[in-house]
């Protein structure tokens, strides 16, 4: 469906910024309720998809410095959420990895999410089901673009 004005992008992202920031912040509730929070489950996710990663690749993929991360880390180590790992080839490379129970809580977290919004979903109408289907690709492509 073509409409013969568009608005343009500062309209739309005015409009879309405060949605985004609700859900964000009604999907942070949804993490914190299984103690943890919203960064932490984060960063389980990034270990998660990498072991052995480092402090410091851990911090590049955050933005931020590997000090400012070392704390973080560390709650979710005394947390048991999270293991510092030697690497046998090299002794002193650090890597992270999850321990089980680090896994299971990000598992809980990403189920708790998914299904607070699938519930939102449910209520929608069909059509607009179908039109937040079809921006979901366009959502991708925004967060590829730095």
């Amino acid at each position: 469906m073509i409409r013969e004005t568009t608005r343009s992008p500062l309209e739309i992202a005015g409009e879309l910024r405060p949605a985004l920031l609700r859900l964000a912040r009604n999907l942070r509730r949804e993490t914190a309720a299984l103690g943890v929070t919203s960064h932490q489950a984060t960063l389980l996710a990034l270990v998660d998809g990498r072991p052995g990663l480092s402090l410091r690749e851990l911090a590049d993929a955050e933005g931020i410095s590997a000090p400012s991360l070392s704390g973080h880390v560390d709650r979710l180590e005394t947390a048991g959420l999270l293991l510092r790992m030697r690497s046998e080839e090299d002794r002193r490379r650090v890597g992270l990895e999850l321990t089980p129970e680090g896994r299971a809580i990000l598992k809980r977290v990403r189920a708790r999410r998914t299904t607070w919004l699938a519930d939102r979903i449910a209520h929608l109408s069909d059509d607009d089901r179908e039109r937040v289907e079809e921006a979901l690709p366009a959502l991708r492509r925004m967060l590829e673009r730095p």
